[in-house]
Parts: C-alpha cells; structure tokens; sequence
C-alpha cells in the first residue's frame, strides 16, 4: 500500500512526466502534488470543473458506466484527468511531456497506482 505521497512519486518516475497531483472533485482542493512547471492548484480546481461537467453530462444522458480516464492533448502536452473509482470524489492529474511520454504506458501506469494508493 502506498501513502499519496509514494503515489504521486511513482506516478512522476513514468517518461516524460512533469507534474502530478491528487484532487477532490467535490471541492476542487488539491491533496498532494510533485513536479514542476504548472501551478497545480490552479489546474487541480480548473479540471475539477471538466470532471464534474463530464459526471453531469453522463447523468443527464443516463450512461451507467465509469470514467476511466480523460486525456487533453495540447501542442507539447499530454493531461491525463484519472477519476478513482475505489476512492469516489477523487481524481489523479498528471501532465506529461508529448515528445517523451509513451500516453498508452503513462495511461496504464497511473491506471495502476490507484490500487495500491491508501488514503
């Protein structure tokens, strides 16, 4: 089992990794964070507002499925908005570097931290 600390370390060791965060979507505070490079509190409280517009939207059109993951390509980036779905109200955010990260790899791995997080 790992802390959010030793999750959000290990979510910052995938290739191409800037920055990575823990967030409460229902009051957009941001737990944990490590890296550089992007205020995250700032993106933690603005992506709390497309995770929570994306849940009303899946409501408003029934859909009784999880998110697993919501990806935001810019020019040089990747954002992966990661919702947990053993730990309702959280989500992990990670931004990487486009050229250096492999999306499918960063995806599976930040995919795998969320079972061994311990809150």
């Amino acid at each position: 089992m790992a802390n959010i600390t030793d999750t959000l370390n290990e979510i910052m060791s995938i290739d191409g990794c800037i920055a990575a965060a823990l967030v409460d979507y229902n009051s957009g505070l941001v737990l944990g964070k490590a890296g550089s490079g992007i205020n995250l509190d700032l993106a933690g409280a603005g992506n709390t507002e497309v995770v929570r517009a994306k849940m009303k939207t899946m409501k408003s059109l029934k859909l009784e499925e999880q998110i697993e993951d919501i990806l935001i390509t810019l020019d040089s980036q990747y954002h992966i908005i990661r919702p947990l779905e053993k730990k309702q109200g959280l989500f992990l955010y990670v931004v990487l570097q486009k050229e250096r990260a492999n999306l499918a790899l960063a995806r599976m791995k930040t995919a795998d931290t969320e079972g061994e997080l311990q809150i």
